[in-house]
């Protein structure tokens, strides 16, 4: 498969190393970056283009069979456009709401697979959840926890950086997609403040936007509560309101973004926690299930990746890779609940989720 990067920062980076070193893949990794490309590994044919100009990034795809867009959200109408028009698979990393449904649309007419939200949330959290609610004879409640970490958080916030500052801002400040009492409506970002406990250590979990992906959507009519929230260390939810609400900062994004990676440092320790409780009834009887997992920062063929890069890109590369196996649909708009699980995690890309 000849497959096209777009955006070669520490995901896209990342993307680029895992099917590269496969020797299954010929990888290229375009970007605007020249820094960027240049820290890319030996072996990565590199492109420099700004993914904006949508007529580039078709000349870019002429010859490949696939684009994966690792860009932000911001990035994502000019780049499924281009591999509408170029007739290419296409695979991307958005939890934006709108531009999904882009992507969507896009997806009824294009000959190749469309397949958005391939990450950690949206992405293997709904396949996880689609096969724990499938265990059921009747599912009731189905309730999604992701975050992304630091181990030795040290600041107010109790945070580092990990991942898109963008994409971190929309979803605290987008609205979120629920199923509440069989009803498919918006909540609040921030709301719904709920605490827990796992392997001894606390946390508290509300809610932002995005991370089901189109869960709601499938699973509309069969369950009677779907929800998703973040997880972060307590304190952290009263510090965002802070910002976002008292101070204004939600309104004013770009200063947001500017303050946020000005004060708040990135970090390649971090551990990512992913935590699925479902209830159902089997055999006539009310059971719960659950879904849990602490994954870590690692070396990659020597190279140190943050635990939010390696589920990121392991997602999207294992759902490229079962494309090309033929175990996803080959045309059309594709979930991540068309996955199966046990496929996902036998995937020599899954298995960094086992």
């Amino acid at each position: 498969m000849r497959a096209l990067i777009v955006g070669a920062g520490s995901v896209g980076a990342t993307i680029a190393q895992l099917l590269h070193g496969t020797g299954d893949y010929d990888v290229a990794v375009a970007d605007r970056d020249e820094l960027g490309l240049s820290r890319l590994a030996d072996g990565i044919s590199t492109i420099h283009l700004d993914a904006a100009d949508g007529s580039a990034v078709r000349q870019a795809l002429s010859g490949r069979d696939t684009l994966i867009n690792a860009l932000p959200f911001s990035a994502v109408e000019p780049v499924a456009r281009a591999a509408h028009a170029a007739a290419t698979h296409y695979f991307d990393l958005t939890e934006d709401v709108a531009a999904t449904r882009l992507v969507k649309a896009l997806a009824q007419e294009a000959p190749r697979a469309f397949a958005p939200q391939c990450g950690l949330a949206p992405g293997f959290i709904g396949i996880a959840a689609y096969d724990l609610a499938q265990r059921f004879e009747r599912t009731t409640d189905l309730h999604m926890r992701v975050g992304a970490l630091p181990m030795f958080p040290t600041n107010g916030l109790r945070y580092n950086l990990t991942w898109s500052t963008e994409s971190l801002i929309n979803e605290y400040c987008n609205p979120c997609e629920v199923i509440l009492d069989g009803i498919r409506r918006e909540v609040l970002p921030l709301e719904g403040l709920e605490a827990f406990a796992l392997d001894g250590t606390t946390y508290e979990a509300f809610n932002t936007s995005g991370g089901l992906g189109t869960l709601c959507e499938t699973l509309a009519g069969a369950v009677r509560n779907v929800d998703y929230k973040t997880v972060r260390y307590p304190g952290h939810r009263d510090a965002l309101r802070l910002l976002i609400d008292d101070l204004g900062l939600g309104r004013r994004r770009a200063l947001f973004k500017e303050v946020l990676e000005a004060s708040v440092p990135v970090t390649l320790q971090d551990v990512v926690l992913i935590f699925i409780t479902a209830t159902g009834y089997r055999d006539g009887r009310l059971i719960q299930e659950s879904f849990a997992k602490k994954i870590y920062s690692q070396d990659i063929d020597g190279i140190r990746r943050s635990a939010i890069q390696v589920t990121t890109a392991a997602g999207i590369c294992a759902m490229v890779d079962l494309l090309r196996e033929g175990r996803l649909p080959s045309r059309g708009f594709v979930r991540q609940e068309d996955a199966r699980l046990a496929d996902f995690l036998a995937n020599r890309f899954g298995r960094y989720y086992r």
